[in-house]
């Protein structure tokens, strides 16, 4: 995989809204923090535009097998920031309606690409939530392959009770992740849910007690993930993603096209022959 020494200086070069570390040396995992407690961690314009490059860069860095996605302070993420500078719903005096329509248009769709470059990224993207998450917060969470969380957080969606249609990818991904009764309810209602409810209808996949063994466990998970073949790895999550949008027969033909290719790879007769030799595998590095 080129590009892991320039995505290497790149993160050097630090982010405003978020802090992306390697927290163990010797795991291949990356957590990108939100990194503005003071602000519940609420999603500015800069946050827009740094959590895609944070996610380009860690999907060409060889180094990152897996990806953890968590936020500092006691809350997870408030919610879309509104009334600062670059707020999108802000039109100069004057402006035509129309033109400003297209600037409100376009500022909506890179938030949305935003979002959505959690989802392109490469490798697996977990969640560990803790604390509120609200609104733009519960969009992105959507937008990771797992989700996990402590016992204290909550879950809502509040652009309803803003008199606004949530528009960052919640009326599109949620139906798929918690079936459309639970995402309609969601969004309809603007109800502020538990941990225990968003376990039940699928939101996360477990509840930890606090938030410390929500991480310690996230970053055993995203360990183990990061041991396993890359390629696999990678694999599956592109083929998990091209298949919700399609057909079951048009998925089944993508991955027999998929496989016809990758399961030439190296990793698959290492991992023949770890297995018979009764060891761990050691696959290639990216």
């Amino acid at each position: 995989m080129a590009g892991g020494g320039s995505s290497d200086a790149e993160l050097l070069r630090g982010f405003k809204t978020l802090a992306v570390t390697r927290p163990d040396p010797a795991a291949a995992v990356y957590e990108v923090r939100l990194n503005r407690p003071a602000q519940r961690n609420a999603l500015s314009p800069e946050a827009f535009a740094e959590i895609p490059r944070a996610m380009s860069l860690l999907d060409r860095l060889p180094a990152a097998r897996a990806v953890v996605l968590s936020a500092a302070g006691p809350h997870f993420c408030a919610g879309i920031e509104l009334g600062g500078p670059g707020n999108p719903l802000a039109a100069p005096p004057g402006t035509d309606p129309v033109a400003a329509a297209e600037g409100l248009r376009r500022a909506i769709l890179d938030m949305q690409a935003a979002l959505t470059a959690v989802e392109l990224c490469r490798k697996p993207v977990i969640a560990a939530v803790h604390g509120a998450c609200v609104g733009g917060g519960v969009e992105l969470v959507a937008a990771c392959d797992i989700r996990y969380c402590s016992g204290d957080a909550t879950f809502v969606l509040k652009e309803v009770d803003m008199a606004i249609v949530a528009d960052l990818g919640a009326l599109q991904r949620l139906p798929r992740i918690v079936g459309y009764g639970n995402a309609a309810e969601l969004a309809l209602t603007g109800r502020r849910i538990t941990a225990l409810e968003a376990k039940e209808m699928g939101l996360v996949s477990r509840v930890f007690d606090s938030k410390q063994e929500l991480d310690a466990a996230v970053a055993k998970i995203a360990k183990e993930i990061s041991e396993k073949s890359a390629l696999a790895v990678m694999g599956t999550k592109a083929v998990l993603l091209r298949s919700r949008d399609i057909t079951v027969e048009q998925g089944l033909e993508h991955v027999a096209t998929w496989n016809a290719g990758m399961l030439k790879s190296n990793d698959l007769m290492e991992a023949i022959k770890a297995f018979v030799e009764k060891r761990k595998p050691v696959f290639s590095k990216l």
